[in-house]
């Protein structure tokens, strides 16, 4: 071994300098790989993500649309009193029970959102199959209208709102094929691949974070386009995040209540397993009881939905929101009532569920935006339209690196091939 110090620092020195090149080339052989992660899911699933983020867009505000469509049949003239004026609950449920067809089943309706709405209610039309929607005057108890909302025969036949709600949860996949959401869930999974790919290679080294996070300065072509797609991408990464995970939690529901499980248990409330008592020659009460039963109890906030029981041992399930002393964010508690006996079976809110309960009831407020009202549903909107912008600007890009790689490739060839001589 020498004794020269120099030597020794010297080796060391190429010691230092080797490692240095081999952590080097492992970053970007690491790079590389998640680069082409990003690359094929982006053009296996990205049209996907299109088509899913646009209609989102206008599903963030599909009441609105409704209403703006089709005045008649969705909104009201209110009186001086407002919503003081409803008619009784009893009078509703008489209007429906003269308007449903024979052998015809509600699921339940939905109440009025504002004092110019009306109550809406989904039911199966028996003799064709197709899920028809019939809104009732909340003054007058009248029904204003009935019309198909999804129809058997077709994707045709379907309502505005119900084909874009289709093609958003299922690429109208369930249509064709009867699928339920399962495609669009597994998309899901890989575009959350996909954006946290993105957010790896984007992730700038220290003192370049303004330059990651603006529009490079007279940027045209090739770079304008680079821009366009790193920060539509970036700015728009946590919600776009929060809205696949919850659209998960829709389309795979049972596989995403599993996963959850294994962290925080659910109550039988979150997972709808109350059961009414057996009726024992009992007649269910009518709507407007359990609603009276529920109210009782808990009597905050506004009524939103009543669900009827599917079964002889089925609950009806009465949820009212706008209850500011839940949470600022998620208002909404649903309490389960025995068809038979009007005893409340179990209630799901922000308060007395599980932590499970709690994190299964953010998927819906996150995915519409509503956990965080009108602000909440801009950037959800905004996120749905960054996602064509995402895929097209990503196309665009591979199709530029394919371009220069050939070019690359051509003038390698040709050099290769040496000069011509004539």
């Amino acid at each position: 071994m020498s004794d020269n110090p120099l030597s020794a620092r010297l080796g060391a020195q190429d010691i230092s300098i080797k490692a240095a090149q081999e952590r080097r080339a492992r970053s970007q052989a690491q790079r590389r790989l998640w680069l082409d992660v990003h690359l094929y899911l982006g053009l296996v699933v990205g049209a996907m993500l299109a088509v899913i983020g646009l209609t989102g867009s206008l599903l963030v505000f599909w009441q609105e649309i409704d209403e703006w469509l089709d005045p008649a049949m969705f909104t009201v003239a209110a009186p001086p009193e407002g919503e003081r004026a409803f008619a009784p609950l009893s009078d509703i449920r008489a209007a429906l029970e003269g308007a449903l067809p024979e052998g015809a089943k509600a699921g339940g309706f939905s109440a009025p959102r504002t004092e110019n709405g009306c109550y809406k209610v989904y039911y199966q039309e028996k003799s064709s199959g197709d899920t028809r929607r019939l809104c009732i005057d909340p003054y007058r108890a009248k029904v204003l209208d009935d019309k198909v909302y999804w129809s058997k025969s077709g994707v045709l036949g379907h309502s505005f709102m119900s084909f874009l709600f289709q093609l958003h949860w299922s690429l109208l996949l369930y249509d064709f094929f009867g699928d339920n959401g399962v495609v669009v869930g597994v998309a899901a999974i890989l575009l959350i691949v996909s954006v946290a790919s993105g957010v790896y290679l984007w992730w700038p080294p220290p003192g370049k974070w303004r330059a990651a996070l603006t529009l490079k300065s007279g940027a045209r072509g090739e770079r304008l386009n680079y821009d366009i797609h790193k920060l539509a991408g970036i700015y728009t990464a946590l919600v776009m995040l929060a809205v696949l995970v919850s659209g998960i939690s829709m389309n795979l529901h049972d596989q995403f209540v599993w996963a959850v499980e294994r962290a925080a248990p659910l109550s039988p409330a979150q997972r709808g397993e109350n059961k009414s008592g057996p009726a024992e020659g009992r007649s269910a009460i009518p709507f407007e009881a359990a609603v009276a039963d529920a109210a009782a109890s808990y009597p905050e906030g506004r009524l939103a939905n009543v669900g009827f029981p599917e079964k002889e041992d089925g609950v009806y399930k009465i949820c009212r929101d706008e209850i500011a002393a839940l949470s600022r964010f998620i208002g909404t508690r649903c309490v389960d009532v025995d068809q038979y006996s009007g005893a409340i079976l179990g209630v799901a809110d922000p308060v007395e569920g599980t932590a499970g309960d709690v994190f299964m009831q953010w998927q819906w407020p996150l995915h519409s935006g509503r956990a965080f009202g009108m602000p909440g549903r801009l950037l959800v909107f905004a996120t749905g339209l960054a996602c064509p912008a995402l895929f097209v600007t990503g196309v665009i890009r591979w199709l530029q690196k394919r371009r220069a790689r050939k070019e690359t490739a051509g003038r390698r060839a040709a050099g290769a091939r040496g000069p011509s001589v004539g």
